[in-house]
């Protein structure tokens, strides 16, 4: 079992559509049993995947005795499966603080055994919790939007992670006739790009990952291209 976390230090970056898109990708491409761990307050992944988002006490699981592996749920999709999170993951930061566990979230994952892949779509901010995911996950993706103050917001989380675990930059929203985009991706031509597309943006209006409804799609080709990638770096081979 692997975890791939997909975190960036801001918001509005595309993060849970990498989230969920990439999931399935694990799920239907790679035929692995998935688990998508939805760690957001804004329970996005939950409602894209058409879970019902309140009253889960998604932040019991934490401090409480709860099985973790009894609150993944079903998604209409075969090995994925989904934990949800709800409002109550809003104080998660300070129970981390009180309970003083850094290693409390890969505790947790460790004894998620029936899963090849787990995915966490992790709230912005340096906070306790991108702390936690820091410690657990095997791989970080960070998606960078083409602008200067996006990839700023990527430095100060490679220098903040000090070499302690690796990421993966993906620069999305990608827009290759706009100047500033053009000459971000020429400047890091190793990163892998999803494009800005609107199919893509039609994740939200279907709620429903792109290659489950546009599979020949350049979206779902890129997300595709972006997941082979991403199990190299699991496998250990250099990309």
């Amino acid at each position: 079992m692997t975890t791939v976390a997909i975190y960036s230090l801001k918001g509005g970056v595309g993060k849970t559509t990498l989230s969920i898109n990439l999931a399935w990708c694990a799920a239907e491409r790679s035929a692995r049993r998935t688990l998508l761990w939805d760690l957001d307050p804004q329970a996005a992944s939950s409602w894209l995947l058409g879970c019902d988002t309140t009253h889960n006490d998604a932040q019991g699981v934490f401090s409480k005795a709860i099985s973790i592996a009894d609150r993944a749920r079903p998604t209409p999709y075969p090995r994925l499966d989904l934990i949800p999170a709800d409002e109550s993951l809003r104080g998660l930061d300070r129970l981390f603080h009180e309970l003083d566990k850094k290693k409390r979230l890969a505790k947790l994952l460790a004894g998620l055994k029936d899963y090849d892949r787990i995915v966490l779509d992790c709230p912005p901010g340096l906070t306790d919790t991108a702390d936690q995911v820091m410690r657990a996950a095997d791989l970080i993706v960070a998606p960078v939007i083409p602008s200067p103050l996006s990839e700023r917001a990527y430095r100060a989380v490679v220098s903040h992670l000090g070499g302690r675990t690796p990421v993966m930059p993906v620069h999305v929203m990608v827009d290759r006739r706009r100047g500033l985009h053009a000459a971000a991706v020429e400047r890091h031509p190793d990163w892998p790009v999803i494009p800005m597309a609107s199919v893509i943006e039609q994740t939200a209006a279907k709620r429903a990952p792109v290659g489950s409804f546009a599979p020949r799609s350049e979206g779902a080709k890129a997300f595709d291209a972006l997941w082979r990638t991403i199990e190299l770096r699991l496998a250990g081979r250099d990309v």
